[in-house]
C-alpha cells in the first residue's frame, strides 16, 4: 500500500467515482451518511467528464467502512468506484493507482445467500424504492421486483437479514403494508398461487371428472 493511500486512510478521505451525470451533493450525502459524520463533500462535475467526488469523514474508521460498503454499489445505472485517493491534499488527481486496495476494500458480491422475500408491494414500487426501504436494516447488495407484487432483497450480512425479518415485516411501503419473509417462502407461495389461479371452470371440470370416475367403479 502506497504512502499516499495510507495518508488518505488516516485523514478519513475517500474517492467516489463513476457517478451519474445528474448527481448532486445531497445524493452523495444520502449515500454515505449512514457510515458516520461527514466533514465535507467535494463534487467534481465538469461538462464532458464522468462526475466524481471526495468525501471526508470525521473518523477515518468510518471512511474504511464506506469503502467496504459502497465500492461496487449500484447507484441508478452506475456502479460506484469507492476507494482511497492518491493524495490527501487540497488538490486531487484521482483514485489510488493499480485499481485501489484489495482484500477487504474490494467490491462486495452483487448476490448473497442472506435473502428475504417482500410481498404486498404496490404496482408503482420499483426495485430502487424497495432497496431504499430495506436499507434501514443494513447494506443491500441486490433487489428486484416482480409484477405480482413480490420482491427479493439480499443483504451483505446475516445480521442485516435477521434485522429486516424482525423489524421491517408489516411496515408501510408507499402507503402499502408489506410482509418480509424468509427465502423459503418464495417457492411455497408460488405453488399456492398456481393452485389459486386455476380457472374456476377448469376447477369444477376436475371435480366432476373425479366424481364420474368413482361412480364408474
Amino acid at each position: 500500500m502506497t504512502g499516499f493511500v495510507v495518508q488518505a486512510m488516516s485523514d478519513g478521505r475517500i474517492y467516489v467515482g463513476n457517478l451519474p451525470k445528474d448527481v448532486q451533493e445531497r445524493d452523495i450525502e444520502d449515500l454515505f451518511f449512514k457510515y458516520g459524520k461527514i466533514r465535507d463533500i467535494e463534487l467534481k462535475n465538469n461538462r464532458g467528464t464522468i462526475p466524481f467526488a471526495f468525501v471526508r469523514f470525521e473518523d477515518p474508521r468510518d471512511a474504511e467502512d464506506a469503502v467496504f460498503g459502497r465500492n461496487g454499489y449500484g447507484f441508478g445505472d452506475c456502479k460506484l468506484r469507492v476507494e482511497y485517493p492518491r493524495s490527501s491534499g487540497s488538490k486531487f488527481s484521482g483514485p489510488a493507482g493499480g485499481g485501489g486496495p484489495r482484500g477487504r476494500f474490494g467490491p462486495p458480491s452483487r448476490r448473497s445467500e442472506f435473502r428475504v422475500i417482500v410481498t404486498g408491494l404496490p404496482p408503482s414500487g420499483s426495485w430502487q424504492d424497495l432497496k431504499d426501504h430495506m436499507r434501514e436494516a443494513g447494506d443491500v447488495c441486490f433487489a428486484d421486483v416482480q409484477r405480482d407484487g413480490e420482491g427479493v432483497v439480499e443483504f451483505l450480512r446475516r445480521e442485516d437479514m435477521e434485522y429486516a425479518l424482525r423489524r421491517l415485516d408489516s411496515t408501510e411501503f408507499r402507503s402499502h403494508q408489506v410482509r418480509v419473509l424468509g427465502k423459503h417462502f418464495s417457492s411455497l407461495n408460488r405453488k399456492f398461487r398456481q393452485i389459486q389461479f386455476i380457472p374456476r371452470v377448469f376447477f369444477f371440470f376436475l371435480i366432476k371428472r373425479s366424481f364420474n370416475k368413482k361412480n364408474c367403479k
